[in-house]
């Protein structure tokens, strides 16, 4: 079967020799009929994400399941699925609590499904959806309605999970409250959109991309910010001013969804008093910031980290795919472009070069 494979540094290559094993206990094998194109796919590139090589690429799909494993019960041939990366154990303390996000099994979880002429080949995120199938825990496959297109219910798996999750869950996000989202691309575009279901009253986009507006505006957004100007922080301080003290202006919220510290520098700067930072991006390895002190614990302002939107996907999938069946979210919009598989450098090129909100390779 065709599947790309990450070699090493700076190297991918299509192979059409590649297999998949047959599923093991609780275990289902997917033919994959879409699949997002997410930075974190690039970043295992280009080095940002260390993995190892050789590995199957891929971590934002949908398909249908075409065998299981022995003690699958929930899921049969012929279902139409929705895939995420979250190969939690289902059995520990975080697993029993409702946090997968938490699992401890869920870390580093690489296995080897596949081989290359002899030699075997290592999945990416538990998942490895650039490949015609794959094989998965059947926990990490959510059966969906089958009349929603596949090729869009694949973002919910990644960028989707991640962009809204991060408000409803992780932050909660209450209605009135203000927040900007620092970096348009797929998952920051789906953190507006969470901020409008959410309520909130002020949502501003930054980029430094301008062309990223139209965009981000069409998602919720009230106010744009182009931070290719600087200023980015002065700029949001000016939308939301504080009405008792100017020196405290500033909004409740922020998210950064780009991986630069130097953008997140400027989320945490732009909190007004009681304000919490996201960290939602992923930053290169060994990547750090020294922040002031003093402006964070005089006046109750925090720093959280997120994974996956915290998110418990049996329960969100399904909860996103009503969503949007119900036209409260924007699914079709995030699709900038379709590729073949065999158009992976044009897919990957537009990605690096800003022109996607999401790239989707259909099998």
């Amino acid at each position: 079967m065709r599947a790309l494979v990450y070699e090493g540094p700076n190297k991918v290559s299509l192979r059409d020799d590649v297999t998949v094993r047959d599923p093991a206990d609780g275990e289902v094998q997917v033919r994959i009929v879409a699949s997002g194109l997410c930075h974190s796919d690039v970043s295992v590139v280009n080095g940002t994400i260390a993995w190892p090589a050789p590995s199957v690429l891929g971590h934002e799909g949908a398909g249908i399941i075409e065998t299981v494993g022995a003690g699958v019960t929930d899921l049969k041939p012929g279902d139409p699925v929705v895939l995420h990366t979250l190969a939690h154990c289902g059995r520990c303390a975080h697993c029993s609590a409702g946090r997968p996000t938490h699992c401890r099994r869920t870390l580093g979880n690489r296995s080897e499904p596949f081989e290359r002429g002899g030699q075997a080949v290592g999945n990416f995120a538990a998942t490895s959806t650039f490949a015609e199938r794959t094989v998965v825990k059947q926990q990490q496959a959510v059966r969906i309605d089958p009349n929603v297109p596949l090729d869009v219910a694949c973002l919910i798996g990644c960028g989707v999970l991640t962009g809204v999750g991060s408000v409803i869950h992780r932050a909660d996000v209450a209605a009135g409250e203000t927040a900007a989202v620092f970096g348009i691309g797929g998952v920051g575009l789906n953190v507006i959109q969470g901020l409008r279901l959410a309520g909130a009253s002020r949502i501003i986009a930054v980029d430094i991309l301008p062309e990223r507006e139209a965009m981000a505006r069409q998602f919720g957004a009230t106010d744009f910010v182009d931070a290719s100007q600087g200023n980015s922080v002065e700029q949001i301080r000016a939308l939301v001013p504080d009405p008792v003290s100017p020196g405290a202006s500033g909004v409740d919220w922020t998210f950064e969804c780009s991986g630069n510290r130097h953008a997140l520098a400027d989320a945490v700067a732009a909190l007004g008093w009681g304000g919490n930072c996201l960290i939602v991006g992923v930053p290169a390895a060994g990547t750090s910031l020294d922040l002031p002190i003093g402006p964070m614990g005089f006046v109750d302002r925090g720093i959280m980290g997120v994974r996956y939107g915290s998110s418990q996907p049996q329960r969100d999938i399904p909860a996103m795919i009503a969503l949007y069946s119900g036209g409260r979210l924007m699914l079709d919009e995030l699709v900038t472009r379709r590729y073949a598989l065999e158009d992976y450098e044009q897919a990957f090129h537009d990605l690096e070069h800003g022109k996607l909100a999401r790239g989707v390779f259909v099998f």
